[in-house]
């Protein structure tokens, strides 16, 4: 039996003991010292130690000895995430390596719109402070358009092989379903074509048809003249700024559907699904000739007599707005 002395020990001891417990867990589940919202990047390969001392440094937590030991105690089998995470004001060293070993890492966005060509592409791409790297401009059409996630720090050629690849599966998708007796023969075919219908009209009713018409024309061996295949190779896809003149009209180049009969050499842009779609699914129809209308869309028509018509009506729109 213990002693009236050695009870008084033992009580000091547990008291103690309890005392340094709490404090430990205080030290662990109580507030932390960071004072508003902010974000923390863990590097790849960081050890736990490292990462500690950084969090220490940013001011997320107090003490960088302290986290790694309770994180070793508290967190043990817990691998943290390489990455960029959001943290809260206050957060306990608790809720820090629970958030540094989740998958909750912050993701941000580059959008891709239908028609925008490789170079401006390019530029977004390189504009995009968060990603690393250099890349060169990608060939044109083969980056679907669409908005992409990615992490900080990520590599900029990650992500535009991400792009392509999307375009890739796109491509075959829907070239698999295709309408059967195109006048497009191959993929590649279908992907030049639609960069033509993508610029060609901004009214998502009118690609089936513009598709149609172009298709139609294909068929004829007529020339396309299509606009922005004259523009393409003065601009790389680029809007032009100013109207388009008579010598570049008449340029030969691997492009410019005013002087050759056929598709141009390469796409002109970077198409969207939508427009994939429309080529391998044009509408079934006899026009040949179509101009704007004057309401961001176009008038279409069978015969050359009936598109003089609608081009009549188009200027007439354009003297009333004094464009002429």
């Amino acid at each position: 039996m213990l002693s009236r002395r050695g009870c008084g020990l033992v009580a000091v001891v547990t008291a103690a003991f309890a005392i340094a417990l709490g404090v430990f867990l205080v030290g662990w589940y109580g507030s932390g010292p960071l004072e508003r919202d902010g974000t923390f990047i863990v590097p790849n390969g960081a050890s736990l130690t490292a990462v500690a001392e950084r969090l220490e440094e940013k001011g997320v937590v107090a003490s960088a000895s302290g986290f790694t030991l309770r994180a070793r105690v508290f967190g043990a089998g817990r691998d943290i995430k390489a990455g960029e995470f959001a943290i809260p004001a206050h957060a306990s060293p608790s809720q820090v390596l629970a958030i540094i070993t989740s998958d909750d890492v912050i993701r941000r966005f580059v959008t891709v719109p239908e028609g925008m060509p490789s170079i401006m592409v390019h530029e977004r791409l390189m504009a995009q402070d968060h990603l690393t790297g250099e890349i060169a401009v990608p060939d044109e059409g083969s980056v679907l358009p669409d908005s992409y996630a990615f992490e900080r720090g990520e590599p900029r050629e990650a992500v535009l092989r991400r792009m392509q690849a999307a375009m890739s599966r796109t491509l075959a998708e829907l070239w698999a379903k295709r309408d059967p007796d195109l006048v497009v023969k191959t993929p590649e075919e279908a992907l030049i074509l639609a960069s033509i219908v993508e610029k060609e009209t901004g009214k998502p009713s009118e690609r089936r048809m513009v598709a149609g018409l172009y298709s139609n024309r294909l068929r004829e061996g007529m020339m396309l003249q299509a606009d922005p295949t004259i523009i393409y190779p003065i601009t790389r896809g680029k809007p032009l700024g100013r109207r388009i003149r008579q010598s570049e009209i008449q340029a030969v180049n691997d492009y410019n559907t005013y002087s050759m009969v056929g598709l141009p050499k390469h796409p002109i842009t970077n198409p969207g699904r939508e427009s994939i779609a429309a080529v391998l699914h044009p509408a079934k129809t006899e026009a040949l000739y179509m101009v704007a209308d004057g309401t961001g869309g176009h008038a279409f028509a069978n015969t050359l007599a009936e598109h003089n018509s609608n081009v009549a009506k188009w200027f007439a729109i354009r003297r009333e707005r004094g464009e002429l």
